[in-house]
C-alpha cells in the first residue's frame, strides 16, 4: 500500500510537462521567475471561501493583512502602522500605515477593511468566536477603523494575525461585501504579487506578477511580518499531480521549487549539490481524519469512539514518510510541541490500534451496513494512502465501504456538501493542518463544535463551547493550559476528529535560491532572489 518513488522519469518528461501544457508563451527573463510545485491543484480563487492551504497561499500572494506572525509567533503589525486599547478594554483603534493600494491603484481605506473583516469572520472559527464579543466595527477616517467590545477579549490581535485558514486578507470593499458563502470574481489585491489570470491556465498553471502598487513595510523580513520586498518579476505555480515529474524537473532546472517531494527520496535529493533541501515548518503538520456528525454511523458517538480505537497512527505516518526521522505518533488535541500539548484522557491512544474494541462500538452505535463513504484525494501521497489504510482497517471491523475517489480539488469540492453519503454528501475524508494551528482551541476553525456554524464535519458540543470560551478568557498561560487539559478530556469522549500523526515535511528547491523565509503553514515568495 505504500507509495514509493524508487525511479526518476528521464528529462524528456519532466521537459514535456512544461513544454506541453496549454497556454505556454514567453516568460519574463528566467533569472527573475521562479516556477514552483506546490501541494496541489487551486480550484478555489477565495481564500475566505475555503481553508484549502494552496488558496491561503494564494491569497498571500495577492492580499496583504492587518497583522502577521513573525518568526517567534508573535503578532506584529503589518497594514496597520499603529494601535491601541481603551482603559476599559472595550475598544481598539487601528490606524493603517501610509501608501497602501490595491493592485488596480486605488487606495486602501478603512471602509475596505471594515468589509473585509466582517466577512472572514462570517466564515473562519475564529473570527466567529470574536464577533460573539463584538458590538461593532467602524470607520472612524479613512485611515482608522475602530472594534467596540461587549466584553475584554484579548485574542482580537492574535486572530487578525493568525496563519491559520482563513486568513484575515483585506480586499477591496466592493469584493468584501460579496456574500460570505459566495466566491469572490475579482481579485484586484492589497499584496506584494497580481494574480495574472490572462497568463493563468487553469489545471496548468498560475501566474503571479510583481504588484508596482505594493509598498512594503519597513524592516527586516521576519515570518509573515516585516517588510514583504519582491525581487523577481513572476512566480508561476505549475500544477504537476505526478511527483517523479516534479522531481525530474526539480534536478533538470526546469522548476525552482518543490513543496511536497517524496520523504523516500530526499536523501538522494540531498546529495545533489545543486537542491537545498529544507523544513520551513518545524512545528510540522498533523494528519486529520474529519468524521461527519450529519449522518450515520458517526452521528452516534460510539462510531466515533470506535475511529480512535481503530486508528494506528504509526500505520499512516510509515505509509507516506517512511523515515522516522520525519515523523512522530501524537495523542494531544492540541499538538506536539507546542504549548497546549497535553495527555488528558488518552489511555485509548496508548492502547490503539484495538480492533476488537473498534468493532465492539461500531456494532454499539447501531450501524446498518449502509456503505460508509471516505472522500479519496489520489493526487497528494499522504491523503491517498490514508485514505485506503482508513478503508481497510473499517473493512476489516466489518464495515461497508466505499472509496469516493478524486483529486485533492474533487474532495474540497465535495466535503462542503451536507447531503446522506449515497446523495453526494460523505461520512469521512482525509486533510491535515498546521501544528502551530492545531495547537490553539480558538484559532483552529476545527476546534469547534458549533454544528451546521462549524466546519467541515459539523461537530457539535455545547461543553467544548463553554470550554474555548474559558480558555480565551484565561488571564496567563498556565490558566490556558490547565483549560486545555479540560477541552481535552471533553474532546475524547464526543470525538470532534481523529488525528493521525505529525510530520515535518522538508521543501526541496534549487540552490541559486536564496532568502526562502520559515514560516509555518504558509509558503511565500516575497524575498526570495535567483541568482
Amino acid at each position: 500500500m505504500r507509495t514509493t518513488r524508487r525511479s526518476f522519469l528521464q528529462t524528456t518528461a519532466a521537459a514535456a510537462a512544461l513544454t506541453q501544457a496549454p497556454g505556454l508563451r514567453a516568460q519574463p527573463a528566467a533569472g527573475k521567475t521562479i516556477r514552483a510545485v506546490m501541494q496541489g491543484d487551486l480550484r478555489s480563487f477565495d481564500p475566505i471561501w475555503t481553508t484549502a492551504n494552496i488558496t491561503a497561499y494564494h491569497g498571500t500572494m495577492i492580499y496583504d493583512t492587518l497583522f502577521a506572525l513573525d518568526e517567534q509567533m508573535k503578532a506584529q503589525p503589518q497594514m496597520v502602522s499603529r494601535y491601541g486599547l481603551s482603559d476599559d478594554k472595550l475598544t481598539y483603534t487601528f490606524e493603517l500605515r501610509d501608501g497602501l493600494k490595491f493592485s488596480d491603484g486605488s487606495p486602501v481605506t478603512a471602509d475596505d477593511v471594515v468589509a473585509s473583516i466582517r466577512r472572514w469572520a462570517a466564515r473562519d472559527g475564529g473570527g466567529q468566536h470574536m464577533m460573539l464579543r463584538v458590538k461593532d466595527i467602524s470607520k472612524k477616517d479613512d485611515k482608522t477603523f475602530t472594534i467596540a467590545l461587549k466584553e475584554p477579549y484579548g485574542l482580537v490581535v492574535d486572530l487578525m494575525a493568525k496563519t491559520t485558514t482563513p486568513m484575515l486578507f483585506i480586499m477591496r470593499k466592493k469584493e468584501a461585501e460579496t456574500d460570505p458563502m459566495q466566491q469572490v470574481t475579482a481579485y484586484i489585491g492589497s499584496g506584494p504579487f497580481t494574480f495574472n489570470q490572462n497568463e493563468t491556465k487553469q489545471g496548468a498553471r498560475y501566474v503571479y506578477d510583481k504588484n508596482p502598487n505594493y509598498v512594503p513595510r519597513e524592516g527586516t523580513p521576519s515570518g509573515l511580518a516585516g517588510a514583504k520586498v519582491v525581487k523577481v518579476d513572476r512566480v508561476i505555480y505549475e500544477n504537476m499531480a505526478d511527483s517523479q515529474t516534479a522531481l525530474a524537473a526539480l534536478q533538470n532546472g526546469e522548476i525552482d521549487f518543490y513543496e511536497l517531494p517524496p520523504i523516500d527520496l530526499l536523501d538522494q535529493l540531498e546529495g545533489d549539490r545543486n537542491i537545498k533541501v529544507e523544513v520551513l515548518n518545524q512545528t510540522g503538520n498533523v494528519g486529520w481524519m474529519r468524521l461527519n456528525f450529519l449522518h450515520p454511523p458517526f452521528d452516534k458517538v460510539e462510531a466515533r469512539q470506535a475511529m480512535l480505537h481503530l486508528i494506528n497512527q504509526e500505520e499512516y505516518m510509515k505509509a507516506t514518510f517512511g523515515n522516522p526521522k520525519y515523523y512522530k505518533k501524537c495523542g494531544s488535541n492540541y499538538a506536539c510541541g507546542t504549548p497546549m500539548e497535553n495527555d488528558e484522557n488518552t489511555a485509548w491512544f496508548k492502547e490503539a490500534p484495538n480492533p476488537a474494541k473498534a468493532k465492539e462500538l461500531l456494532q454499539k452505535s447501531g450501524y446498518d451496513g449502509r456503505p460508509i463513504v471516505i472522500l479519496h484525494a489520489t493526487n497528494i501521497d499522504f491523503m491517498n494512502n490514508a485514505a485506503q489504510i482508513t478503508a481497510q482497517r473499517l473493512r476489516e471491523i466489518g464495515a461497508n465501504v466505499q472509496l469516493a475517489t478524486s483529486d485533492w480539488g474533487g474532495v474540497v469540492t465535495r466535503r462542503s456538501v451536507k447531503t446522506a453519503p449515497d446523495q453526494g454528501g460523505w461520512n469521512i475524508f482525509i486533510t491535515w493542518a498546521g501544528g502551530a494551528s492545531v495547537g490553539n482551541p480558538i484559532a483552529l476553525a476545527g476546534h469547534a463544535a458549533t454544528g451546521d456554524k462549524g466546519w467541515f464535519g459539523w461537530p457539535i458540543d455545547e461543553t467544548n463551547e463553554k470550554l474555548r470560551d474559558k480558555w480565551a478568557a484565561a488571564a496567563t498561560p498556565e490558566e490556558q493550559k490547565a483549560v486545555a487539559r479540560e477541552l481535552q478530556r471533553n474532546a475524547w469522549n464526543f470525538v470532534p476528529h481523529v488525528w493521525l500523526g505529525q510530520w515535518v515535511s522538508p521543501v526541496a528547491y534549487r540552490a541559486n535560491l536564496r532568502g526562502v523565509l520559515k514560516i509555518p503553514e504558509i509558503i511565500p515568495f516575497w524575498n526570495i532572489e535567483k541568482a
